[in-house]
């Protein structure tokens, strides 16, 4: 009997290959791939967010032990997934699956706080910060003090200082240099005068008696003369000329002075001769000016040229003023021009306007009024007819 043997055949085993979508992505790689993309890193996240870096880096690796409080998981879940543009509620269901994490009730001691027992929470140092911790991965270790200190800008800093410290003392050592005084030694020693006898002359030869006083030689009168001159002033001194004039006396020096002989006397009588009657003028003749007279009462005002009230006031009856002779004459202003007349060189011109009317800007020059008025007719006015005669009968008195 042939027997057949039988053999195992071995199993095809056959590898299938697998693709991108075979492999599970996690919440916590896709939450970091849309923040890699956003080009954010966790303190940024915590800057916009206000939620910190740690429970961001919680949310991505799906651990709710770090939060303190579990009933803000949801909300800092959701509000992460927004910032990332993703689903809020698959984010969520997600990082639940992923985690563990179910929502407790409000009112349930889940959904508080854990408080840790008094022995740890006094064993923590106080002040301490997962975020400020050096363990946490996301935030770069502090630098050292001296790390941050440069070679080169210790030796230039040591250059510095040995350049200010050199000039210091420079300029040290120069003070005490020039402030020192030295004594340079000379050969002679000097003479004391103290200690000279005062009757042996001062040792001058021939000084004492019985020496001989040929080798003296005495100094000449000239020399003496020149030794004693008084010096030259630089600015000479000089005398007033009113001093020796104002001296004079005029009975004694000049045309008044007493006659002394026969020429002189000749002299002083041809001058008395000449001057016989006759007054010595050593003015001019003042030029003759302008008076305004009020025969009846006038209100008046007299301004300069340069619009400065001169006079101002009320003439009554037989009221003179005389106007100041200036280079540009003064101008006039009358309220009642048939009262007012101008009295020039003697003569009477006027009135300065008809009775009742108003006269302005009137100058009071010589040629403007002369041009201006005729000659006044005391027929015309009596009450000028009496002032000029109770002028007359004054100034005959």
């Amino acid at each position: 009997m042939i027997a057949k043997a039988f053999r195992r055949k071995k199993a095809n085993e056959e590898v299938e290959a697998k693709g991108f979508d075979a492999f599970e992505l996690r919440l916590g790689d896709l939450m970091r791939g849309e923040r890699a993309t956003m080009g954010k890193s966790l303190l940024d996240v915590q800057r916009e967010l206000k939620i910190k870096a740690a429970y961001i880096a919680a949310i991505e690796n799906c651990d709710p032990s770090a939060f303190d409080t579990p009933g803000f998981i949801a909300g800092y879940v959701r509000s992460y997934a927004r910032y990332l543009d993703m689903d809020p509620e698959w984010v969520f269901r997600t990082f639940c699956k992923e985690s563990g994490f179910a929502t407790a009730h409000g009112m349930s001691a889940a959904a508080s706080s854990v408080k840790q027992p008094r022995e740890e929470r006094l064993s923590r140092p106080a002040g301490k910060d997962m975020f400020q911790a050096p363990a946490t991965p996301f935030i770069p270790a502090g630098e050292a003090f001296f790390s941050r200190v440069e070679p080169g800008a210790v030796g230039s800093a040591l250059v510095l200082a040995l350049l200010i410290g050199g000039l210091g003392f420079g300029g040290w050592t120069i003070l005490q240099e020039v402030q020192k005084v030295q004594f340079a030694p000379v050969d002679q020693t000097p003479v004391v005068v103290s200690d000279l006898d005062p009757l042996a002359g001062n040792g001058l030869p021939g000084a004492v008696p019985g020496e001989s006083s040929v080798a003296f030689a005495a100094p000449s009168t000239e020399a003496l003369d020149r030794l004693y001159r008084p010096q030259a002033l630089d600015v000479p001194v000089l005398v007033s000329r009113d001093g020796p004039i104002s001296t004079l006396d005029p009975a004694a020096v000049g045309t008044l002075a007493p006659v002394v002989d026969a020429t002189q006397i000749a002299v002083a009588s041809a001058l008395e001769e000449a001057l016989d009657g006759v007054a010595v003028q050593v003015t001019e003749d003042p030029a003759p000016g302008v008076q305004i007279v009020a025969v009846r009462p006038a209100w008046v005002r007299v301004r300069s040229a340069e619009g400065s009230v001169i006079f101002e006031g009320i003439m009554n009856a037989g009221d003179s003023y005389d106007v100041p002779q200036t280079e540009d004459p003064a101008t006039l202003r009358v309220g009642e021009s048939g009262a007012i007349y101008f009295l020039v060189n003697g003569t009477h011109y006027g009135p300065a306007g008809s009775t009742g009317v108003v006269t302005s800007n009137l100058a009071l020059s010589i040629d403007s009024l002369t041009a201006t008025y005729e000659v006044a007719d005391l027929s015309a006015d009596s009450d000028l007819a009496a002032y000029v005669n109770l002028a007359e009968v004054v100034s005959g008195q």
